[in-house]
């Protein structure tokens, strides 16, 4: 039995079926957490150096790396993509 396949729009959200512009929101949320997640991976950071680097705390850093996206606002993506800039 073939499975359908249906082609993405290119954002994950917009194929569950939320609203476009709820839809780019919640993208621009997962892409800042997903590309913080792997400059701590990369860099090799051990959560107490990710915590001084990003100026928070190791339990947020733990957060971050566990994937808990919602404790973190997209305010304060944002935030901490620039500070490692």
């Amino acid at each position: 039995m073939k499975k359908k396949t249906t082609k993405s729009s290119g954002n994950v959200f917009v194929d569950l079926g939320f609203d476009p512009a709820e839809a780019a929101v919640l993208q621009m949320r997962a892409n800042l957490m997903s590309d913080l997640r792997l400059y701590i991976e990369k860099q090799k950071l051990t959560q107490a150096a990710a915590a001084k680097r990003l100026g928070i705390a190791q339990s947020r850093v733990s957060d971050l790396v566990c994937g808990k996206w919602d404790k973190f606002s997209l305010e304060m993506r944002i935030t901490l993509e620039v500070r490692l800039e």
